[in-house]
């Protein structure tokens, strides 16, 4: 069952990071566009996000509720030492839900529809740094376990491990990548007219993934960051890397022709190929400190507890996620049949 249980993690932070991360792109495409261009993403977001962008959430409650039952001692060093990225994490996704809400159901249409609006659109932009900063925390190798250093400061246990070039570039890195899924996504969603600026979008968010991939790896290799140069040693991340970037030319192929079941279908491979390199590098040693390299596998829940919970995830997932697939098919946002426009 233990396979079972990491195949749930590996699944629920992959679409998270897919459907969550392409809402949290929309706010940041609103909130980089010109003010006419914002009117047309505003109607487009809200038709696209309105029926779903609940549910895209289940994903990364389950990934918590997994981590926290099957995994304690990882969950915990992640919760204590990292809490100040992740309570701000928290603050984003509930500023932005709130804000989602009121800019679209407020009785009243008066100015405060400017604040919901910029409230959205930052929430969208910081909440997804704050994730990338929690991951480049996790494998910065500066974290300082207490038991390790009971006399350090605050700032050193709490603040620096994430407060620093690697994984504030890791964070807009992140960011970057949300961007890139949006525009790419929401082409599908456009009108004709509309097509060409979500086109220029996605090319521009490309380009600023592949330049902020290169300082993030950049600042890492300066740093003498361990999981930076086991990532450019480890020829399966450079290989899906490499792949991920070759797989730009037939996503702009299927763009141009209107493919858009192929146009997502690459989109969603090459964040995958992304992802897999950056798991992948030092799976299960995902957390690097000042002194050791935890595991996830590192005092894991008994057999019993992982027994019930992988029971549970394939009970659940049996339920969920052929709920989640009618949920998207019938607002239009998974189509069975496409024709070339």
């Amino acid at each position: 069952m233990l396979y079972v249980v990491l195949f749930f993690v590996v699944l629920s932070f992959f679409l998270y990071v897919l459907l969550g991360g392409a809402d949290f792109g929309a706010g940041i495409l609103e909130l980089f566009s010109s003010a006419d261009h914002k009117k047309s993403i505003k109607k487009t977001v809200y038709s696209v996000l309105g029926p779903v962008w609940e549910a895209n959430h289940i994903w990364i409650i389950i990934l918590i509720v997994i981590l926290w039952i099957a995994f304690p001692i990882f969950y915990n060093v992640i919760i204590v030492y990292l809490h100040i990225p992740l309570t701000l994490v928290l603050l984003g996704i509930t500023l932005r839900g709130v804000a989602f809400v009121f800019r679209h159901y407020d009785a009243v249409k008066d100015k405060t529809q400017f604040l919901y609006d910029r409230m959205f659109e930052f929430s969208c932009l910081v909440t997804p740094i704050f994730l990338g900063m929690t991951f480049g925390g996790l494998v910065s190798g500066n974290i300082i376990l207490l038991e390790d250093n009971p006399n350090a400061g605050f700032a050193d246990v709490y603040i620096h491990p994430w407060l620093q070039w690697f994984p504030i570039l890791t964070g807009f890195f992140f960011s970057a990548l949300c961007t890139f899924l949006s525009a790419t996504f929401l082409i599908g969603e456009a009108k004709n007219y509309e097509k060409r600026m979500y086109m220029r979008k996605a090319g521009i968010a490309t380009i600023v993934v592949v330049v902020l991939g290169m300082a993030t790896l950049s600042a890492g290799y300066l740093a003498n960051n361990k999981f930076t140069h086991d990532f450019l040693n480890n020829y399966y991340a450079l290989g899906a890397v490499a792949l991920s970037g070759i797989l730009l030319y037939p996503l702009w192929r299927v763009i141009q022709i209107g493919r858009i079941i192929w146009c997502r279908f690459l989109a969603g491979m090459q964040v995958l190929l992304i992802l897999f390199a950056a798991i992948g590098t030092h799976f299960p040693n995902l957390i690097i400190t000042k002194n050791e390299q935890i595991s996830l596998l590192d005092g894991r829940a008994p057999d019993n507890v992982i027994s019930v919970l992988g029971i549970s995830l394939i009970i659940g997932g049996a339920l969920i996620i052929p709920g989640l697939l009618h949920l998207l098919k019938s607002f239009r946002m998974i189509k069975v049949l496409e024709e070339r426009e």
